[in-house]
């Protein structure tokens, strides 16, 4: 049995302006290839899916990896978490889902699969201060129920308040697992952060940026 991850990268980005595939990132990476490379580096064979728009990005994917076009990807999240469903084998063990503007580096995901191969829970997410983040762990049990979900019902969000009881929570010490990169202000602030380590910047509200 292998392990898979769902990367998200179909989207138009119209907050950020810009293609988020071909950002730089780290150690001279973009944010596609340093994605897929986190998850190669703890066994796990990314599928990025990817929209119209940027399908020549299938080029820059190491091996190892896999590529989908979602030529419907305009309608929404839901259908680029089905699109990769369709090219993951029926008996994996572990299904992660990610998307390309969540980058995390590569001790949050060994902490989250070492507790899910642990506890081998249906669903397995971290938390930081009571909020759940990224990304998300699924048991092979839960294909039926992701294969099930619609964009006009919450998606992914569906599953998770369904199954809340039966998620197994990771706490984390600091924010990154709550980071979603999108918009220029968010991507400059995280450059920096990658030169001067710091936690993710979160208001008064408690809210990450978004």
């Amino acid at each position: 049995m292998a392990n898979f991850a769902i990367i998200l990268a179909a989207g138009k980005s119209t907050r950020m302006g810009s293609c988020k595939t071909s950002l730089p990132w780290s150690e001279g990476k973009t944010l596609l290839t340093y994605q897929i490379e986190q998850w190669l580096s703890v066994d796990f064979t990314p599928v990025v899916v990817l929209g119209l728009h940027n399908s020549q990005k299938q080029q820059d994917c190491p091996s190892g990896s896999l590529t989908v076009i979602n030529s419907d990807a305009n309608s929404g999240k839901t259908s680029s978490i089905l699109a990769g469903l369709q090219n993951i084998p029926p008996n994996y063990e572990i299904l992660a889902i990610s998307a390309l503007d969540q980058p995390r580096k590569l001790e949050i995901y060994q902490k989250l699969i070492s507790a899910h191969t642990t506890n081998l829970p249906l669903i397995t997410a971290p938390t930081y201060q009571g909020k759940m983040g990224h990304p998300i762990l699924f048991g092979n049990e839960m294909r039926s129920h992701l294969q099930d979900i619609h964009e006009d019902t919450l998606g992914l969000r569906q599953i998770i308040q369904k199954f809340h009881l039966e998620i197994h929570q990771v706490e984390f010490d600091n924010s990154d697992i709550l980071l979603d990169i999108n918009t220029p202000e968010i991507y400059q602030e995280q450059l920096l952060n990658l030169k001067s380590p710091s936690q993710t910047l979160i208001d008064d509200s408690g809210e990450n940026h978004k």
